[in-house]
């Protein structure tokens, strides 16, 4: 069991069982890798593409690191009064649309292969 696993795993439902989910999808890619960053998951190609943070009300929230720099045409990433940084949180597993994570996924990691990531980039 590696590092992201063994932090999953000592989480108590549901946070556990949605956090499991979105690591499912997420290392589906066979060139992300996790690691444990900041205390919490932190997903890697080149550079950072998304971390899961478990939230105070007992839900997930699934960030994209360059999330202002990503289309959100399916509208489901939120800021929040963050400059750089757009997720989405969930409550329950049911909750997450695999379809649509999978194509936010996919424009995150596009951006991560065509455009180098630099420290103060405007979205």
């Amino acid at each position: 069991m590696d590092a992201v696993e063994a932090y999953i795993t000592e989480l108590a439902q549901p946070q556990r069982g949605i956090m499991h989910h979105l690591h499912e999808l997420i290392t589906s890619y066979p060139e992300v890798t996790a690691k444990i960053r900041y205390k919490i998951p932190f997903y890697y190609c080149r550079s950072w593409i998304c971390y899961l943070n478990p939230v105070k009300d007992r839900g997930v929230e699934l960030a994209f690191t360059r999330g202002n720099e990503l289309s959100n045409e399916q509208g489901l990433l939120n800021a929040r009064g963050r400059k750089q940084v757009s997720g989405v949180i969930f409550h329950q597993l049911k909750e997450i649309p695999d379809v649509v994570v999978h194509e936010v996924l996919l424009e995150a990691l596009l951006l991560d292969e065509e455009v180098p990531y630099r420290v103060g980039r405007k979205g």
